[in-house]
């Protein structure tokens, strides 16, 4: 697999500011760095938009669009509520601005899975993020309502919007059980971004709970060479990086942080072939 962008995801450098990760990113190889939209809420989008550029960087995609369908925003309290303000109508003007041309989309509330309905909702989203010149990559993760792979494509083709598609995660992929078979069998053109790490021996679904505990690929448990396998079966060039949860990162020198996820995503990419 040859991705068309290297990324360096967000959550791999969240707590540094953002005009600080550009320079070590480009400097271990990347391409592209995604955004959430707390690293720039306060921020003038123009000057980072610039600020990326002038880095010979591009913002890839902006993570991750919470609050897109009814009943998410009437769920109970939760760890996720500081994400109730990630609307449509904040995000899709924010990713423009910042050059984007791929916005995430997830359910993390737990809501019953209900593929028309869902379907239905995810296929206005796309109508309004065609506006903006916006895909849509639907995440899915295992402790939401669209909980894996099977589940995210039943919605993304029920919706069977022009520009709407799938992020894949190898750590919701793994926690989930999801199939090889059926990520192998995806038409490449419908996978919009991929994002790696690896998990202990002891995750679970509730993995998304516990992120800290992400592992650097080849590290854990989840099957690289089966995973990258499958990825390129389906012929996919998505944006792909390293999203890390990690403490342990953290700690370290911001460029050191940007190499060590450009040879996790070395590792990665080495691995497998199609069958």
């Amino acid at each position: 697999m040859t991705p068309e962008q290297r990324v360096l995801y967000s959550g791999s450098q969240r707590l540094l500011p953002v005009l600080d990760r550009l320079a070590p990113a480009r400097a271990a190889g990347f391409d592209a760095v995604s955004l959430w939209p707390s690293d720039v809420r306060d921020a003038d989008l123009a000057e980072v938009r610039d600020a990326v550029a002038a880095a010979g960087l591009v913002v890839s995609e902006i993570e991750v669009l919470c609050c897109w369908l009814p009943g998410q925003a009437e769920a109970p309290p939760s760890q996720w509520d500081m994400l109730k303000w990630q609307t449509p109508e904040r995000m899709l003007p924010m990713a423009q601005a910042l050059g984007a041309h791929t916005i995430s989309a997830a359910e993390l509330f737990g809501l019953p899975f209900d593929g028309p309905a869902m379907a239905a909702s995810f296929a206005e989203l796309c109508r309004r993020a065609a506006d903006y010149g916006l895909r849509v990559a639907l995440e899915f993760v295992p402790s939401g309502g669209i909980f894996g792979l099977a589940e995210a494509w039943e919605v993304v083709q029920r919706a069977d919007a022009p520009n709407g598609g799938l992020m894949v995660d190898s750590c919701h992929f793994h926690t989930s059980g999801s199939s090889f078979d059926l990520l192998a069998s995806l038409p490449g053109e419908r996978i919009y971004s991929v994002q790696l790490a690896d998990v202990p021996a002891d995750a679970d679904a509730q993995m998304v709970n516990k992120m800290l505990d992400r592992l650097m690929p080849g590290r854990g448990v989840v099957d690289f060479a089966a995973f990258m396998a499958a990825l390129s079966a389906t012929g996919t060039t998505a944006p792909t990086g390293i999203e890390m949860f990690s403490a342990a990162l953290d700690a370290l020198p911001p460029a050191q942080t940007a190499l060590e996820c450009a040879q996790a995503l070395d590792y990665c990419l080495s691995q497998g072939s199609p069958k």
